[in-house]
């Protein structure tokens, strides 16, 4: 279903539920990953998910339409991803600047996060080594394959800042590899 049908259908007090069906079935997947990739652990996944959708379902009638639909659900997800980042960071006492990837990379090597061999292991560790914003960048442009036009929309960052920071990631993963063989 189109995204301005569903917005439509989501105006009108007899259709919103289905509107919502919907929206869930075209973007829960691809939402949760994006949310995946940045919390590691499936339970906190699950729980992020579930509040950006909760926000959704009550911010969906203020979407003004200047920006396409899925821009602006990963625009909060990316908001609700960092809340959820920093509130845990805050809870280990850790500060914004300390190296928070420590509590993610136990995550990583404890749970069940991958079914992949052991490369597909090691970026992953290697992009625990990035800061989140840039990581998040990483994610987004490898990934979910977004351009960087539509990063920049979502994360309300430059393109040309996006490029250096993207850069910056794969360069810093490259060093990742080349320093754990």
């Amino acid at each position: 279903m189109e995204d301005a049908l569903i917005i439509s259908k989501f105006a009108d007090e007899r259709t919103r539920e289905e509107a919502f069906g919907y929206l869930l079935e075209k973007y829960q997947q691809k939402i949760y990953w994006h949310v995946r990739r940045m919390v590691i652990d499936h339970d906190d996944a699950d729980d992020v998910v579930q509040d950006i959708f909760i926000k959704v379902w009550r911010n969906l009638e203020k979407f003004r339409e200047d920006s396409q639909l899925y821009t602006w659900l990963y625009r909060i997800a990316t908001n609700e991803c960092i809340t959820f980042l920093n509130r845990k960071k805050q809870k280990q006492n850790l500060s914004l600047d300390d190296d928070s990837s420590a509590y993610l990379a136990e995550t990583l090597t404890e749970g069940s996060y991958f079914n992949g061999d052991q490369a597909q292991m090691k970026l992953q560790q290697a992009l625990l080594t990035l800061p989140d914003k840039q990581r998040l960048v990483f994610n987004m442009k490898y990934f979910e394959d977004l351009k960087y036009d539509e990063i920049s929309e979502i994360l309300g960052t430059s393109v040309g800042a996006l490029k250096a920071s993207y850069h910056l990631a794969v360069k810093k993963i490259e060093h990742f590899f080349t320093s754990h063989d």
